[in-house]
């Protein structure tokens, strides 16, 4: 995947700042190595895309998906594909999933990055 452009790099800064409530949630769990001493990145681009969070060591990305995905399944898509084809696996993550239980979201992320507790 091509390296980011200062566009890109604006959104992320900008995205960073901008949390939604479920993504300020999972960050606030995240981060500081805070999870099994996983390190994560939040709205980090890679390649033409910007993830909700990453984690580079595992390869993983964690997209958090809210009413901002409705009617969008075609996009989502091709952006999982186009991560897939860069060596990332992608978790979807239901936002409500965030708020409701986030322990669960936590152990789901910690599985996929083959970390036990």
């Amino acid at each position: 995947m091509p390296h980011q452009s200062p566009e890109q790099t604006n959104k992320s800064r900008r995205l960073r700042r901008d949390l939604t409530g479920p993504e300020r949630r999972l960050w606030s769990a995240l981060r500081s190595r805070r999870a099994s001493k996983l390190k994560v990145r939040r709205q980090h681009p890679i390649g033409l895309y910007v993830v909700d969070f990453v984690s580079l060591e595992h390869r993983l990305v964690v997209e958090l998906d809210g009413d901002s995905h409705n009617g969008r399944a075609a996009y989502d898509l091709e952006r999982q594909s186009q991560l897939e084809l860069a060596g990332y696996r992608v978790l979807r993550v239901g936002n409500d999933d965030v708020l409701n239980d986030l322990d669960a979201v936590l152990g789901a992320i910690l599985q996929a990055c083959g970390i036990r507790e």
